[in-house]
Protein backbone atom coordinates (compact mmCIF):
# COMPACT_ATOMS: atom_id res chain seq x y z
CA UNK A 1 0.00 0.00 0.00
CA UNK A 2 1.35 3.44 -0.90
CA UNK A 3 1.90 6.14 1.73
CA UNK A 4 -0.96 8.22 0.31
CA UNK A 5 -3.36 5.27 0.44
CA UNK A 6 -2.28 4.36 3.95
CA UNK A 7 -2.64 7.87 5.34
CA UNK A 8 -5.40 9.36 3.18
CA UNK A 9 -7.21 6.50 1.42
CA UNK A 10 -6.48 8.01 -1.98
CA UNK A 11 -3.60 8.37 -4.42
CA UNK A 12 -4.40 12.05 -4.82
CA UNK A 13 -1.40 13.76 -3.24
CA UNK A 14 -1.81 16.37 -0.52
CA UNK A 15 -1.70 20.00 -1.55
CA UNK A 16 1.84 21.28 -2.03
CA UNK A 17 2.85 23.76 0.68
CA UNK A 18 5.74 26.19 0.07
CA UNK A 19 7.13 28.44 2.80
CA UNK A 20 8.28 32.04 2.28
CA UNK A 21 9.94 34.59 4.56
CA UNK A 22 10.53 38.27 3.93
CA UNK A 23 11.84 40.27 6.88
CA UNK A 24 9.40 39.96 9.79
CA UNK A 25 6.79 38.28 7.58
CA UNK A 26 6.33 34.57 6.91
CA UNK A 27 3.61 32.70 5.06
CA UNK A 28 2.91 29.53 3.12
CA UNK A 29 1.51 29.27 -0.40
CA UNK A 30 -0.99 26.48 -1.08
CA UNK A 31 -2.81 26.22 -4.40
CA UNK A 32 -2.74 29.98 -4.87
CA UNK A 33 -3.75 30.85 -1.29
CA UNK A 34 -1.61 32.45 1.41
CA UNK A 35 -1.82 30.40 4.61
CA UNK A 36 -0.64 31.11 8.14
CA UNK A 37 0.63 34.64 7.65
CA UNK A 38 2.83 35.34 10.67
CA UNK A 39 4.54 38.45 11.99
CA UNK A 40 7.64 37.75 14.07
CA UNK A 41 6.45 34.15 14.36
CA UNK A 42 2.96 35.02 15.66
CA UNK A 43 0.04 34.15 13.42
CA UNK A 44 -1.73 37.30 12.22
CA UNK A 45 -3.93 35.94 9.42
CA UNK A 46 -4.99 32.34 8.87
CA UNK A 47 -5.51 32.71 5.11
CA UNK A 48 -5.90 35.11 2.18
CA UNK A 49 -7.38 33.53 -0.92
CA UNK A 50 -9.33 34.39 -4.03
CA UNK A 51 -12.22 31.93 -3.80
CA UNK A 52 -15.05 30.97 -6.12
CA UNK A 53 -18.19 29.13 -4.95
CA UNK A 54 -20.75 27.39 -7.15
CA UNK A 55 -24.53 27.52 -6.70
CA UNK A 56 -24.39 24.83 -3.98
CA UNK A 57 -21.62 26.72 -2.13
CA UNK A 58 -19.11 24.15 -3.30
CA UNK A 59 -15.56 25.40 -3.85
CA UNK A 60 -14.48 25.68 -7.49
CA UNK A 61 -10.81 24.71 -7.37
CA UNK A 62 -8.57 26.72 -9.69
CA UNK A 63 -5.96 25.56 -12.14
CA UNK A 64 -2.78 27.55 -11.44
CA UNK A 65 -0.97 28.70 -14.60
CA UNK A 66 2.10 30.79 -15.48
CA UNK A 67 3.44 31.05 -11.94
CA UNK A 68 6.43 33.35 -11.47
CA UNK A 69 8.19 33.76 -8.11
CA UNK A 70 10.88 36.35 -7.40
CA UNK A 71 12.46 36.27 -3.96
CA UNK A 72 15.18 38.23 -2.20
CA UNK A 73 16.16 38.43 1.45
CA UNK A 74 13.70 41.26 2.11
CA UNK A 75 10.91 40.79 -0.43
CA UNK A 76 8.81 38.20 -2.21
CA UNK A 77 6.78 38.66 -5.39
CA UNK A 78 4.47 35.93 -6.65
CA UNK A 79 2.33 36.13 -9.77
CA UNK A 80 0.10 33.53 -11.41
CA UNK A 81 -3.11 32.97 -13.32
CA UNK A 82 -5.93 31.18 -11.49
CA UNK A 83 -8.41 29.64 -13.93
CA UNK A 84 -11.87 28.68 -12.64
CA UNK A 85 -14.26 26.66 -14.78
CA UNK A 86 -17.94 26.16 -13.98
CA UNK A 87 -20.88 25.16 -16.16
CA UNK A 88 -19.10 25.74 -19.46
CA UNK A 89 -17.91 29.24 -18.54
CA UNK A 90 -14.47 30.34 -17.37
CA UNK A 91 -13.12 32.97 -15.01
CA UNK A 92 -9.42 33.87 -15.42
CA UNK A 93 -7.92 35.79 -12.51
CA UNK A 94 -4.42 37.28 -12.47
CA UNK A 95 -3.19 37.21 -8.87
CA UNK A 96 -0.14 39.05 -7.57
CA UNK A 97 1.47 38.92 -4.12
CA UNK A 98 3.96 41.65 -3.22
CA UNK A 99 5.64 42.04 0.15
CA UNK A 100 7.15 45.26 1.53
CA UNK A 101 9.04 46.24 4.66
CA UNK A 102 5.81 46.97 6.52
CA UNK A 103 3.23 44.83 4.77
CA UNK A 104 2.02 42.64 1.95
CA UNK A 105 -0.57 43.21 -0.79
CA UNK A 106 -2.52 40.53 -2.66
CA UNK A 107 -4.32 41.80 -5.76
CA UNK A 108 -6.55 40.17 -8.35
CA UNK A 109 -7.74 41.16 -11.83
CA UNK A 110 -10.27 38.84 -13.43
CA UNK A 111 -12.29 38.42 -16.61
CA UNK A 112 -15.18 36.12 -17.43
CA UNK A 113 -15.34 34.06 -20.61
CA UNK A 114 -19.00 33.14 -20.93
CA UNK A 115 -21.67 33.90 -18.36
CA UNK A 116 -20.06 32.59 -15.18
CA UNK A 117 -22.52 31.47 -12.47
CA UNK A 118 -21.35 31.77 -8.87
CA UNK A 119 -22.52 32.39 -5.33
CA UNK A 120 -19.29 34.22 -4.53
CA UNK A 121 -16.14 35.21 -6.40
CA UNK A 122 -13.52 37.29 -4.65
CA UNK A 123 -11.10 37.56 -1.79
CA UNK A 124 -11.67 35.82 1.51
CA UNK A 125 -9.55 36.65 4.55
CA UNK A 126 -9.49 34.47 7.66
CA UNK A 127 -8.51 35.79 11.09
CA UNK A 128 -7.40 32.95 13.42
CA UNK A 129 -9.45 32.28 16.54
CA UNK A 130 -6.61 31.41 18.91
CA UNK A 131 -5.56 34.58 20.70
CA UNK A 132 -8.18 36.60 18.79
CA UNK A 133 -11.59 35.44 20.08
CA UNK A 134 -13.00 38.05 22.43
CA UNK A 135 -10.15 40.50 21.69
CA UNK A 136 -10.36 44.14 20.49
CA UNK A 137 -10.65 45.04 16.82
CA UNK A 138 -11.12 48.34 15.02
CA UNK A 139 -13.56 48.12 12.12
CA UNK A 140 -13.32 50.71 9.30
CA UNK A 141 -16.36 51.37 7.08
CA UNK A 142 -16.89 52.71 3.56
CA UNK A 143 -18.20 56.09 4.80
CA UNK A 144 -14.87 56.74 6.50
CA UNK A 145 -16.09 55.97 10.01
CA UNK A 146 -14.52 53.49 12.42
CA UNK A 147 -15.81 51.59 15.42
CA UNK A 148 -14.03 49.98 18.35
CA UNK A 149 -15.36 46.47 18.89
CA UNK A 150 -14.25 42.94 19.78
CA UNK A 151 -14.09 39.68 17.90
CA UNK A 152 -17.06 37.66 19.22
CA UNK A 153 -16.29 35.34 22.11
CA UNK A 154 -19.46 33.27 21.79
CA UNK A 155 -20.29 32.33 18.21
CA UNK A 156 -22.46 34.91 16.49
CA UNK A 157 -25.41 33.48 14.50
CA UNK A 158 -25.30 36.42 12.07
CA UNK A 159 -22.55 38.61 10.66
CA UNK A 160 -20.77 40.47 13.48
CA UNK A 161 -19.44 43.22 11.18
CA UNK A 162 -20.82 44.69 7.95
CA UNK A 163 -19.57 47.12 5.30
CA UNK A 164 -15.90 46.53 6.11
CA UNK A 165 -13.00 48.40 4.50
CA UNK A 166 -10.45 47.59 7.19
CA UNK A 167 -9.84 45.54 10.33
CA UNK A 168 -7.09 46.29 12.85
CA UNK A 169 -6.06 43.99 15.68
CA UNK A 170 -2.96 43.41 17.79
CA UNK A 171 -0.34 40.81 16.96
CA UNK A 172 2.42 40.78 19.52
CA UNK A 173 3.74 44.35 19.80
CA UNK A 174 2.21 45.47 16.51
CA UNK A 175 -1.16 46.64 15.28
CA UNK A 176 -1.96 44.82 12.03
CA UNK A 177 -4.42 46.42 9.61
CA UNK A 178 -6.11 44.38 6.91
CA UNK A 179 -7.61 46.67 4.24
CA UNK A 180 -10.09 45.58 1.55
CA UNK A 181 -10.64 47.19 -1.87
CA UNK A 182 -12.86 46.55 -4.88
CA UNK A 183 -16.17 45.39 -3.38
CA UNK A 184 -18.32 45.46 -0.26
CA UNK A 185 -16.99 43.12 2.43
CA UNK A 186 -18.60 41.70 5.57
CA UNK A 187 -17.63 39.14 8.21
CA UNK A 188 -19.18 35.90 9.38
CA UNK A 189 -18.23 33.94 12.46
CA UNK A 190 -16.93 30.91 10.64
CA UNK A 191 -16.53 28.95 13.86
CA UNK A 192 -20.20 28.05 13.32
CA UNK A 193 -19.18 25.57 10.64
CA UNK A 194 -16.13 24.33 12.53
CA UNK A 195 -13.59 26.56 10.77
CA UNK A 196 -10.96 27.96 13.11
CA UNK A 197 -11.41 31.53 11.86
CA UNK A 198 -13.49 34.65 11.44
CA UNK A 199 -14.08 35.07 7.71
CA UNK A 200 -14.26 38.38 5.87
CA UNK A 201 -15.64 37.99 2.36
CA UNK A 202 -16.98 40.06 -0.48
CA UNK A 203 -20.50 40.45 -1.83
CA UNK A 204 -23.02 40.72 1.01
CA UNK A 205 -25.23 37.70 1.56
CA UNK A 206 -28.27 39.98 1.40
CA UNK A 207 -27.69 40.27 -2.35
CA UNK A 208 -29.20 37.58 -4.64
CA UNK A 209 -27.27 34.38 -5.24
CA UNK A 210 -26.36 32.63 -7.40
CA UNK A 211 -25.54 35.48 -9.77
CA UNK A 212 -23.81 35.80 -13.14
CA UNK A 213 -20.53 37.45 -14.01
CA UNK A 214 -21.43 38.38 -17.55
CA UNK A 215 -19.31 37.30 -20.50
CA UNK A 216 -16.40 39.71 -20.83
CA UNK A 217 -17.02 41.38 -17.46
CA UNK A 218 -13.99 42.38 -15.42
CA UNK A 219 -13.43 42.41 -11.67
CA UNK A 220 -10.61 43.88 -9.62
CA UNK A 221 -9.96 43.49 -5.88
CA UNK A 222 -7.09 43.66 -3.43
CA UNK A 223 -6.25 42.94 0.18
CA UNK A 224 -3.35 44.65 1.94
CA UNK A 225 -1.78 43.96 5.32
CA UNK A 226 0.25 46.65 7.06
CA UNK A 227 1.61 46.83 10.57
CA UNK A 228 3.04 49.39 12.95
CA UNK A 229 4.37 49.34 16.48
CA UNK A 230 1.59 49.74 19.01
CA UNK A 231 1.16 49.25 22.71
CA UNK A 232 -1.21 46.41 23.31
CA UNK A 233 -4.26 47.28 25.36
CA UNK A 234 -4.72 45.52 28.67
CA UNK A 235 -7.54 43.15 27.79
CA UNK A 236 -9.23 40.46 29.81
CA UNK A 237 -8.63 36.95 28.62
CA UNK A 238 -11.28 34.34 29.04
CA UNK A 239 -10.65 32.31 32.15
CA UNK A 240 -9.90 28.63 31.75
CA UNK A 241 -13.07 26.65 32.21
CA UNK A 242 -13.28 23.92 34.80
CA UNK A 243 -15.24 20.87 33.84
CA UNK A 244 -16.68 17.86 35.55
CA UNK A 245 -17.38 15.55 32.64
CA UNK A 246 -17.46 11.90 31.74
CA UNK A 247 -16.81 10.39 28.33
CA UNK A 248 -20.03 10.33 26.32
CA UNK A 249 -21.77 7.19 25.20
CA UNK A 250 -21.16 6.39 21.55
CA UNK A 251 -23.86 5.93 18.92
CA UNK A 252 -23.64 4.89 15.28
CA UNK A 253 -26.25 6.18 12.85
CA UNK A 254 -28.13 3.86 10.52
CA UNK A 255 -30.82 3.99 7.87
CA UNK A 256 -33.73 1.53 7.53
CA UNK A 257 -31.70 -0.33 4.90
CA UNK A 258 -28.79 -0.55 7.33
CA UNK A 259 -31.16 -1.84 10.00
CA UNK A 260 -32.25 -4.74 7.79
CA UNK A 261 -28.61 -5.64 7.18
CA UNK A 262 -27.91 -5.50 10.92
CA UNK A 263 -30.93 -7.67 11.67
CA UNK A 264 -29.43 -10.42 9.52
CA UNK A 265 -25.91 -9.94 10.92
CA UNK A 266 -26.15 -8.65 14.51
CA UNK A 267 -22.55 -9.56 15.33
CA UNK A 268 -21.51 -6.60 13.14
CA UNK A 269 -21.92 -4.45 16.27
CA UNK A 270 -18.93 -6.20 17.81
CA UNK A 271 -16.67 -4.24 15.45
CA UNK A 272 -17.12 -1.16 17.66
CA UNK A 273 -19.46 -2.14 20.52
CA UNK A 274 -21.32 1.19 20.61
CA UNK A 275 -23.72 1.79 23.46
CA UNK A 276 -26.42 3.13 21.13
CA UNK A 277 -27.74 3.13 17.57
CA UNK A 278 -29.27 6.28 16.07
CA UNK A 279 -32.11 5.32 13.72
CA UNK A 280 -32.67 7.88 10.96
CA UNK A 281 -36.29 7.93 9.79
CA UNK A 282 -37.31 10.44 7.12
CA UNK A 283 -41.09 10.78 6.88
CA UNK A 284 -40.81 12.75 3.64
CA UNK A 285 -39.62 9.57 1.88
CA UNK A 286 -42.88 7.72 2.56
CA UNK A 287 -43.48 4.14 3.76
CA UNK A 288 -42.87 5.18 7.34
CA UNK A 289 -44.48 1.94 8.55
CA UNK A 290 -41.85 -0.01 6.61
CA UNK A 291 -39.07 2.17 8.02
CA UNK A 292 -40.27 1.51 11.56
CA UNK A 293 -40.49 -2.20 10.85
CA UNK A 294 -36.85 -2.29 9.68
CA UNK A 295 -35.70 -0.69 12.92
CA UNK A 296 -37.86 -3.06 14.94
CA UNK A 297 -36.20 -6.03 13.27
CA UNK A 298 -32.75 -4.67 14.16
CA UNK A 299 -33.84 -4.02 17.73
CA UNK A 300 -35.08 -7.59 18.16
CA UNK A 301 -31.74 -8.84 16.84
CA UNK A 302 -29.72 -6.56 19.17
CA UNK A 303 -31.73 -6.36 22.40
CA UNK A 304 -28.77 -5.26 24.56
CA UNK A 305 -28.18 -2.05 22.58
CA UNK A 306 -30.01 1.23 23.19
CA UNK A 307 -31.90 2.48 20.14
CA UNK A 308 -32.65 6.18 19.56
CA UNK A 309 -34.92 7.65 16.89
CA UNK A 310 -33.93 10.61 14.71
CA UNK A 311 -37.30 11.61 13.27
CA UNK A 312 -37.55 13.91 10.26
CA UNK A 313 -41.15 15.13 10.02
CA UNK A 314 -43.06 16.90 7.27
CA UNK A 315 -44.50 19.24 9.93
CA UNK A 316 -47.62 20.46 8.18
CA UNK A 317 -49.47 23.50 9.51
CA UNK A 318 -50.78 21.29 12.30
CA UNK A 319 -48.02 18.78 13.13
CA UNK A 320 -50.06 16.72 15.60
CA UNK A 321 -51.90 14.39 13.15
CA UNK A 322 -48.60 13.38 11.57
CA UNK A 323 -46.98 12.82 14.97
CA UNK A 324 -49.88 10.68 16.16
CA UNK A 325 -49.81 8.58 13.00
CA UNK A 326 -46.06 8.00 13.34
CA UNK A 327 -46.46 7.03 16.98
CA UNK A 328 -49.16 4.51 16.08
CA UNK A 329 -47.02 3.01 13.30
CA UNK A 330 -44.07 2.71 15.67
CA UNK A 331 -46.24 0.83 18.18
CA UNK A 332 -47.57 -1.55 15.51
CA UNK A 333 -44.01 -2.28 14.33
CA UNK A 334 -42.95 -3.02 17.89
CA UNK A 335 -40.08 -0.54 17.76
CA UNK A 336 -39.28 0.87 21.21
CA UNK A 337 -36.59 3.57 21.10
CA UNK A 338 -35.26 5.14 24.29
CA UNK A 339 -35.48 8.65 22.86
CA UNK A 340 -36.77 10.62 19.89
CA UNK A 341 -35.17 13.66 18.29
CA UNK A 342 -37.79 15.55 16.29
CA UNK A 343 -36.66 17.81 13.44
CA UNK A 344 -38.92 19.48 10.84
CA UNK A 345 -37.74 18.55 7.37
CA UNK A 346 -37.30 22.17 6.27
CA UNK A 347 -34.96 22.81 9.18
CA UNK A 348 -32.39 20.53 7.61
CA UNK A 349 -31.66 23.40 5.22
CA UNK A 350 -29.84 26.53 6.28
CA UNK A 351 -31.49 29.95 6.12
CA UNK A 352 -28.68 32.41 5.36
CA UNK A 353 -28.83 36.07 6.34
CA UNK A 354 -31.23 37.99 4.15
CA UNK A 355 -33.23 34.91 3.14
CA UNK A 356 -36.85 34.17 3.99
CA UNK A 357 -37.52 31.42 6.51
CA UNK A 358 -39.38 28.46 4.99
CA UNK A 359 -42.93 27.71 6.12
CA UNK A 360 -42.91 25.70 9.36
CA UNK A 361 -45.08 25.63 12.49
CA UNK A 362 -43.47 27.29 15.52
CA UNK A 363 -41.08 24.91 17.23
CA UNK A 364 -43.10 25.21 20.43
CA UNK A 365 -46.07 23.77 18.55
CA UNK A 366 -43.93 21.02 16.97
CA UNK A 367 -42.51 19.86 20.29
CA UNK A 368 -45.84 20.12 22.09
CA UNK A 369 -47.25 17.75 19.46
CA UNK A 370 -44.27 15.43 19.92
CA UNK A 371 -44.84 15.40 23.69
CA UNK A 372 -48.42 14.24 23.19
CA UNK A 373 -47.46 11.65 20.56
CA UNK A 374 -44.44 10.24 22.42
CA UNK A 375 -45.23 10.88 26.09
CA UNK A 376 -43.05 8.10 27.47
CA UNK A 377 -39.89 8.83 25.48
CA UNK A 378 -36.94 11.08 26.26
CA UNK A 379 -37.47 13.87 23.74
CA UNK A 380 -34.94 16.07 21.99
CA UNK A 381 -34.74 18.93 19.55
CA UNK A 382 -32.20 21.06 17.79
CA UNK A 383 -31.08 20.07 14.33
CA UNK A 384 -29.84 17.09 12.35
CA UNK A 385 -27.66 19.55 10.44
CA UNK A 386 -24.90 21.63 12.01
CA UNK A 387 -24.37 24.26 14.67
CA UNK A 388 -25.27 27.26 12.43
CA UNK A 389 -28.76 25.86 12.01
CA UNK A 390 -29.12 25.43 15.79
CA UNK A 391 -27.67 28.87 16.47
CA UNK A 392 -29.96 30.62 14.00
CA UNK A 393 -33.15 28.76 14.89
CA UNK A 394 -32.94 28.00 18.58
CA UNK A 395 -35.24 25.32 20.02
CA UNK A 396 -37.55 25.80 23.02
CA UNK A 397 -35.02 24.30 25.42
CA UNK A 398 -37.43 24.26 28.37
CA UNK A 399 -39.66 21.79 26.49
CA UNK A 400 -36.86 19.32 25.74
CA UNK A 401 -34.85 16.67 27.55
CA UNK A 402 -31.83 17.06 25.25
CA UNK A 403 -30.53 19.19 22.38
CA UNK A 404 -28.47 17.94 19.46
CA UNK A 405 -26.60 19.11 16.36
CA UNK A 406 -24.09 17.62 13.96
CA UNK A 407 -20.55 18.51 12.87
CA UNK A 408 -18.76 18.39 9.53
CA UNK A 409 -15.17 19.56 8.90
CA UNK A 410 -15.36 19.94 5.08
CA UNK A 411 -17.97 22.70 4.67
CA UNK A 412 -15.57 25.40 3.47
CA UNK A 413 -12.24 23.66 2.92
CA UNK A 414 -11.26 20.04 2.42
CA UNK A 415 -7.46 20.05 2.50
CA UNK A 416 -5.88 17.94 5.22
CA UNK A 417 -4.63 20.82 7.34
CA UNK A 418 -7.97 22.65 7.32
CA UNK A 419 -9.86 19.52 8.36
CA UNK A 420 -7.61 18.97 11.38
CA UNK A 421 -7.70 22.68 12.23
CA UNK A 422 -11.45 22.36 12.78
CA UNK A 423 -10.59 20.56 16.03
CA UNK A 424 -9.44 23.94 17.38
CA UNK A 425 -13.01 25.18 17.07
CA UNK A 426 -14.82 22.41 18.95
CA UNK A 427 -14.50 24.09 22.35
CA UNK A 428 -15.89 27.31 20.86
CA UNK A 429 -18.89 25.45 19.43
CA UNK A 430 -19.65 23.52 22.61
CA UNK A 431 -19.21 26.61 24.80
CA UNK A 432 -21.59 28.58 22.55
CA UNK A 433 -24.06 25.69 22.52
CA UNK A 434 -23.99 25.53 26.30
CA UNK A 435 -24.83 29.24 26.40
CA UNK A 436 -28.00 28.36 24.48
CA UNK A 437 -29.03 25.09 26.16
CA UNK A 438 -27.64 25.56 29.67
CA UNK A 439 -27.48 22.34 31.65
CA UNK A 440 -29.75 20.39 29.28
CA UNK A 441 -28.42 17.07 28.08
CA UNK A 442 -26.24 17.66 25.00
CA UNK A 443 -25.75 15.29 22.08
CA UNK A 444 -23.63 15.65 18.95
CA UNK A 445 -23.81 13.81 15.68
CA UNK A 446 -23.42 12.56 13.16
CA UNK A 447 -19.91 14.00 13.14
CA UNK A 448 -18.06 12.26 10.30
CA UNK A 449 -15.61 13.88 7.89
CA UNK A 450 -17.96 13.46 4.92
CA UNK A 451 -21.32 15.24 4.79
CA UNK A 452 -24.55 13.26 5.17
CA UNK A 453 -26.76 15.98 3.68
CA UNK A 454 -26.00 19.51 2.50
CA UNK A 455 -27.84 22.29 4.37
CA UNK A 456 -26.37 24.88 2.00
CA UNK A 457 -27.34 23.52 -1.41
CA UNK A 458 -29.47 21.06 -3.30
CA UNK A 459 -27.14 18.10 -2.83
CA UNK A 460 -23.93 16.84 -1.37
CA UNK A 461 -21.15 17.01 -3.94
CA UNK A 462 -19.97 13.98 -5.92
CA UNK A 463 -16.46 12.65 -5.42
CA UNK A 464 -15.88 10.26 -8.33
CA UNK A 465 -12.11 10.75 -8.27
CA UNK A 466 -11.78 9.84 -4.59
CA UNK A 467 -10.29 13.20 -3.73
CA UNK A 468 -10.58 15.95 -1.14
CA UNK A 469 -13.90 17.63 -2.00
CA UNK A 470 -15.85 20.13 0.10
CA UNK A 471 -19.34 18.98 1.12
CA UNK A 472 -18.87 15.52 -0.40
CA UNK A 473 -20.89 12.60 0.97
CA UNK A 474 -17.88 10.28 0.64
CA UNK A 475 -14.35 11.15 1.77
CA UNK A 476 -11.56 8.59 1.32
CA UNK A 477 -9.72 9.80 4.45
CA UNK A 478 -12.55 8.33 6.54
CA UNK A 479 -11.19 4.88 5.66
CA UNK A 480 -7.50 5.64 6.27
CA UNK A 481 -5.26 6.54 9.20
CA UNK A 482 -6.35 10.16 8.79
CA UNK A 483 -9.95 9.22 9.63
CA UNK A 484 -8.95 7.43 12.82
CA UNK A 485 -6.77 10.36 13.91
CA UNK A 486 -9.57 12.83 13.27
CA UNK A 487 -12.01 10.77 15.36
CA UNK A 488 -9.59 10.46 18.28
CA UNK A 489 -8.82 14.18 18.10
CA UNK A 490 -12.53 14.94 18.01
CA UNK A 491 -13.15 12.76 21.06
CA UNK A 492 -10.49 14.68 22.98
CA UNK A 493 -11.91 18.02 21.87
CA UNK A 494 -15.47 17.07 22.85
CA UNK A 495 -14.61 15.45 26.17
CA UNK A 496 -14.79 18.59 28.37
CA UNK A 497 -18.27 19.53 27.07
CA UNK A 498 -20.09 16.95 29.19
CA UNK A 499 -21.93 15.30 26.29
CA UNK A 500 -24.41 12.53 26.89
CA UNK A 501 -24.02 10.95 23.43
CA UNK A 502 -21.81 11.49 20.39
CA UNK A 503 -22.23 9.87 16.99
CA UNK A 504 -18.89 9.84 15.14
CA UNK A 505 -19.87 7.58 12.22
CA UNK A 506 -22.48 5.45 10.59
CA UNK A 507 -22.73 1.70 10.99
CA UNK A 508 -22.38 0.89 7.29
CA UNK A 509 -21.40 2.59 4.07
CA UNK A 510 -19.06 5.43 3.07
CA UNK A 511 -19.38 7.19 6.43
CA UNK A 512 -19.61 3.99 8.45
CA UNK A 513 -17.35 1.60 10.32
CA UNK A 514 -18.11 -1.44 8.13
CA UNK A 515 -17.90 -1.38 4.35
CA UNK A 516 -20.21 -2.87 1.77
CA UNK A 517 -18.16 -6.06 1.67
CA UNK A 518 -17.79 -6.28 5.45
CA UNK A 519 -14.36 -4.64 5.54
CA UNK A 520 -13.26 -2.44 8.44
CA UNK A 521 -10.79 0.43 8.63
CA UNK A 522 -8.40 2.12 11.09
CA UNK A 523 -11.36 4.22 12.24
CA UNK A 524 -13.20 1.08 13.33
CA UNK A 525 -10.47 0.04 15.75
CA UNK A 526 -10.13 3.59 17.11
CA UNK A 527 -13.86 3.92 17.78
CA UNK A 528 -13.95 0.56 19.53
CA UNK A 529 -11.32 1.82 21.99
CA UNK A 530 -13.18 5.11 22.46
CA UNK A 531 -16.54 3.38 22.96
CA UNK A 532 -15.03 1.37 25.82
CA UNK A 533 -14.26 4.65 27.65
CA UNK A 534 -17.91 5.71 27.90
CA UNK A 535 -18.76 6.82 31.43
CA UNK A 536 -15.15 7.28 32.53
CA UNK A 537 -14.33 10.62 34.22
CA UNK A 538 -12.48 13.07 32.00
CA UNK A 539 -9.27 14.08 33.77
CA UNK A 540 -7.48 15.90 30.99
CA UNK A 541 -8.17 16.90 27.40
CA UNK A 542 -5.66 19.02 25.48
CA UNK A 543 -4.50 19.86 21.98
CA UNK A 544 -1.15 21.49 21.31
CA UNK A 545 1.70 21.23 18.85
CA UNK A 546 -0.07 18.73 16.63
CA UNK A 547 -0.85 16.33 19.50
CA UNK A 548 -4.30 15.78 21.01
CA UNK A 549 -4.45 14.05 24.39
CA UNK A 550 -7.31 12.58 26.39
CA UNK A 551 -7.02 11.09 29.86
CA UNK A 552 -10.20 9.35 30.99
CA UNK A 553 -10.32 7.08 34.01
CA UNK A 554 -7.01 5.23 33.98
CA UNK A 555 -6.53 5.42 30.21
CA UNK A 556 -4.50 7.93 28.21
CA UNK A 557 -4.97 8.33 24.45
CA UNK A 558 -2.63 10.55 22.45
CA UNK A 559 -2.86 11.16 18.71
CA UNK A 560 -0.70 12.90 16.15
CA UNK A 561 -3.08 14.95 13.97
CA UNK A 562 -0.37 15.96 11.46
CA UNK A 563 1.31 14.34 8.48
CA UNK A 564 4.76 14.62 10.14
CA UNK A 565 6.52 12.48 12.72
CA UNK A 566 6.14 13.96 16.24
CA UNK A 567 8.35 12.31 18.85
CA UNK A 568 7.49 8.60 18.73
CA UNK A 569 4.18 9.02 16.88
CA UNK A 570 4.14 8.76 13.12
CA UNK A 571 1.77 10.72 10.88
CA UNK A 572 -1.84 10.34 12.10
CA UNK A 573 -0.88 7.64 14.59
CA UNK A 574 -2.51 7.24 17.98
CA UNK A 575 -1.56 5.35 21.12
CA UNK A 576 -3.53 4.11 24.11
CA UNK A 577 -1.83 3.60 27.47
CA UNK A 578 -3.28 1.95 30.57
CA UNK A 579 -2.07 4.21 33.37
CA UNK A 580 -2.98 1.70 36.05
CA UNK A 581 -0.60 -0.94 34.71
Amino acid sequence: MSRNQDLFGTEQPPVVRREFTAGRLSFALENGALRHVTLDGVEAIRAIAFLVRDRDWGTVNPTILDEVITQSEDAVRIAFMARYENGGARLDVEVAVQTAADGVTVSAKGRSFGDFETNRAGFTVLHPINGVAGQPVRVDHSDGSSEASVFPYLIEPWQPFMDITGLTHHVGDSAVTCAFHGDTFEMEDQRQWGDASYKTYNRPLAKPWPYLIDDGAALEQSVSLTWAAAERADVRRADAEDFDATVAQMALVMSPQDALRLASSPTDLLAVNPQRLLCHLDATLGDTAGQFDAFAQAQRACPETTFDLELICRCDADPEPEMMELSAQMAVAGFAPASVLVCPSVDRQSTPPGSEWPACPPLEQVHAAAARAFPDLVRGGGTVSFFPELNRKRPPVEMLDFVSHGLCPIVHAADDLSVMETLETISHITRSARAIIGARSYRIGPASIAMRQNPYGDRTLPNPDNGRVCMADDDPRHRAKFGAAYAVGLAAALAPAGLEVWTPAGLYGPRGVIGDAGETWPLTAALKRLAALAGQPVKQATQSGGIARLVAGNVEIVVNVTDQQINDLGPYEWRLTDLSA
